[in-house]
């Protein structure tokens, strides 16, 4: 197996603690402090062995010089089926709740997405395998450590995807700019995938098409849209603060 690198205290040490298996870990020398010394803890718990390593070796390996002083290799990050992702959400004794995007490109986007995803108890994300960025180093850093603990699955097509879902009885709802429904009106108390557009154009018209409903959040100043990671953000906290006991609108 190929292997792939995860740089950075936080994502190192949510890495460790995931029970993932690590190749090899590797320190910078000479630092001591409160940090690493909980990834040293960290990795001792999980039985990972230590290498430590002057910055420049650490920069070399890394590809960057802000690794700050944590670099784990790993095997290459592996991707679940939608098939697999629909069984160990079923199994999960909750409603359903995913999230799907549409041709993101942008690695930090990715990244940020599936952190809040994994924060707001989302079930796992979904993304396709072309035009979109996959499970790069920089989205695992970027997620600081989310991509250990929520699950990815990589599909050929998602309008196909959609439809899957669709007979699972799930609720698919595309969050779109244009829509007259706010975010707010929708009842996120059922199963439910949430689906979001690139950072350029958004939900491309078939995506939008397949989707049960379009939703979309109020801009109230200048600016035309949000940023990807925030709009799901934003979308995924009304989620959270339903399934928490408040009002739902079909309530």
């Amino acid at each position: 197996m190929s292997s792939s690198l995860i740089y950075g205290i936080h994502p190192v040490i949510e890495l460790l603690r995931s029970g993932r298996p690590i190749d090899r870990l590797h320190l910078l020398r000479g630092r001591r402090d409160i940090r690493m010394a909980e990834v040293i803890r960290s990795a001792e718990e999980a039985g990972v062995g230590i290498q430590y390593e002057e910055r420049g070796q650490l920069d070399r390996l890394a590809g960057t010089p802000k690794h700050q002083g944590v670099v784990a290799v790993i095997g290459v990050q592996s991707y679940l089926t939608l098939d697999a992702l629909v069984d160990r959400v079923r199994s999960a004794g909750r409603p359903p709740f995913l999230v799907m995007l549409d041709e993101v490109e942008d690695p930090h986007n990715l990244g940020a997405v599936i952190r809040t995803a994994e924060a707001a108890g989302a079930q796992g994300v979904i993304i396709p395998e072309r035009r979109a960025v996959g499970l790069t180093p920089v989205v695992i850093k970027a997620s600081a450590g989310a991509t250990s603990h929520l699950p990815v699955a990589r599909v050929g097509n998602l309008v196909q995807a959609i439809d899957q879902l669709k007979t699972e009885k799930m609720w698919v709802i595309g969050l779109d700019a244009g829509a007259t429904t706010l975010y707010t009106a929708m009842d996120w108390t059922v199963p439910v995938v949430l689906v979001a557009g690139s950072e350029g154009t958004g939900l491309r018209s078939l995506v939008q098409r397949h989707c049960d409903q379009l939703t979309s959040i109020p801009l109230l100043g200048k600016v035309d849209s949000l940023n990807v990671s925030v709009a799901v953000g934003v979308v995924l906290y009304e989620v959270v603060r339903q399934r928490l006991g408040g009002a739902s609108p079909a309530a």
